[in-house]
């Protein structure tokens, strides 16, 4: 059987487009099924557009009022960028119908040798090391991270979530994540995005020393990304089990779930290796979002966890401030249609020094870390989970049992902290101790009580 690609091409060539039945005469080899499953999803992925009702519906291709070069949606002329990247340019700025259909290339990925290959040259990976410097590069993985946090998930929820169409402003997201208010007259759905990338940020800080570039990481990371955000809810932190379509690209995914399976796990066991933060950042952006191994929130998540070796290694976050969505996008096509990664690292390292630069003065006003919280931060935070969930004890007895595993010299302070913390739990910390929102309230209804 041919390639279902065919069958859009014999769409693209006849200008008035055709109907099911002209278009399964010049493809009889093609099940009706299959011609119309396929046609339904280039309709809503919006490479065709359907005419009429019944047998007379006609599918042809769609006509932009704007073609992708208007002004709403050019590249940003003040983006530096190579002569490789202004050739990918030049061609995913070319009409869909103008772009030759490929499929995933293994190729790709399999010649990739970790610390042999380099995506990013040596005199860019220093360039960006320098501007991400904090200064506290010796300290625990995530210590940075950590420290900016609330500012961080602000950021980054926010610009994430604008590349995506997200229409809450900078505000909005303020407003939400440190308020817990809505914006008004904004979809559900844009709330709970936002919401989503603040979990998932503070799943990566809170276990920068643990997380990996492993499937628990990334199954984990997807799912708070994509919680309440896809029409099945088993495809959250699931690989998909059915082939997806590149709404607005000639690039069409691996639809075999087990080998995404396999590929996802190279693709892993490859980042792992990668010694350099920024390759490794980089690498994931790149090979994440170009397998697609979920149904939905691919780019999300390999934006989120491209800030992961950063996080551990202690330098400024890559947070996509400002960045625009049709240089990302083109980007991005970049890689899914000619697996060519210039254009994509020309806006990383834009994206990068942008960041950096937001974050200058709070590198500057950054306090040092108190040494005994740090030293102590896990029975910390163990004591003040297991303060919160034995409800039924007086919190007292449950941290000076907590203590026993504390050099003596250090647990009245130690105990002096837990209790700082306890005092000012709220329901935007909750993570970091592994708690949730109904045993906050429990516990502080049963405090009252007392």
């Amino acid at each position: 059987m041919p390639s279902t690609n065919l069958l859009l091409n014999s769409v693209y060539s006849v200008p008035d487009g055709l109907t099911l039945a002209e278009l399964l005469v010049r493809h009889p080899d093609v099940s009706r099924r299959t011609a119309q499953r396929r046609l339904h999803d280039w309709v809503a992925e919006g490479q065709l557009a359907a005419l009429g009702e019944g047998r007379a519906r006609r599918y042809r291709a769609v006509v932009f009022a704007h073609p992708p070069s208007a002004v709403a949606d050019t590249f940003p002329g003040y983006l530096p960028l190579s002569a490789d990247s202004r050739d990918i340019l030049a061609y995913v700025d070319q009409p869909v119908q103008a772009r030759q259909p490929v499929g995933y290339q293994r190729d790709f990925l399999d010649a990739y040798q970790p610390n042999q290959t380099w995506y990013l040259s040596e005199s860019l990976r220093r360039q960006l090391r320098n501007m991400g410097q904090t200064g506290q590069t010796g300290l625990p993985a995530g210590t940075y991270g950590r420290a900016i946090l609330s500012r961080l998930m602000i950021d980054l929820s926010w610009a994430s979530s604008h590349l995506e169409g997200n229409t809450y402003t900078r505000l909005d997201t303020r407003e939400l994540l440190e308020h817990g208010r809505a914006a008004a007259g904004k979809a559900v759905i844009e709330t709970q995005m936002i919401l989503n990338h603040k979990s998932a940020i503070e799943l990566l800080v809170d276990h920068a020393d643990t997380a990996g570039f492993d499937r628990f990481t990334v199954m984990n990371l997807h799912s708070a990304l994509a919680e309440n955000l896809l029409p099945d809810s088993a495809d959250e932190g699931s690989l998909r089990k059915h082939a997806v379509g590149i709404g607005q690209s000639v690039f069409r995914p691996l639809a075999n779930a087990h080998q995404l399976g396999e590929l996802l796990d190279i693709m892993l066991a490859k980042a792992n290796q990668i010694h350099d933060p920024f390759e490794q950042s980089f690498f994931i952006m790149v090979h994440l979002p170009y397998l697609q191994p979920f149904a939905d929130v691919n780019k999300r998540t390999s934006r989120l966890l491209a800030n992961l070796p950063l996080i551990r290694a202690n330098l400024c976050p890559l947070t996509f401030l400002d960045v625009p969505a049709p240089a990302y996008t083109r980007a991005t096509l970049g890689v899914y249609e000619m697996t060519r990664i210039e254009l994509l690292r020309d806006v990383y390292r834009w994206a990068y020094e942008r960041s950096t630069k937001e974050y200058l003065d709070i590198k500057r006003d950054l306090t040092e870390p108190d040494p005994l919280r740090l030293v102590h931060r896990d029975v910390i935070r163990q004591m003040v989970h297991d303060v919160v969930v034995t409800v039924d004890e007086d919190p007292l007895d449950v941290i000076d049992r907590g203590l026993a595993s504390v050099e003596a010299s250090a647990r009245t302070d130690v105990r002096g902290l837990v209790i700082d913390e306890l005092r000012r739990l709220h329901e935007g910390v909750l993570a970091r101790y592994g708690l949730r929102p109904a045993q906050l309230a429990r516990w502080q209804a049963q405090q009252t009580a007392r």
